[in-house]
């Protein structure tokens, strides 16, 4: 990929790498509503693919 970058005059800089610093308590009401509501977000994203997979 950086040849590809530095073929349109584009300098590749080295960027840090950055460490989560909070943690995500996924237990009781609230943790599993964070997981219901990323459930399904993914599903609407990623429909055409849960699709095929099921369809293998």
């Amino acid at each position: 990929m950086n040849k590809k970058i530095e073929k349109y005059g584009v300098k590749v800089v080295a960027r840090p790498k950055i460490k989560a610093t909070k943690k995500l308590d996924l237990s009781g009401v609230s943790g599993k509503q964070i997981i219901v509501s990323e459930t399904k977000l993914t599903l609407r994203t990623h429909k055409k693919t849960f699709d095929k997979l099921a369809d293998m």
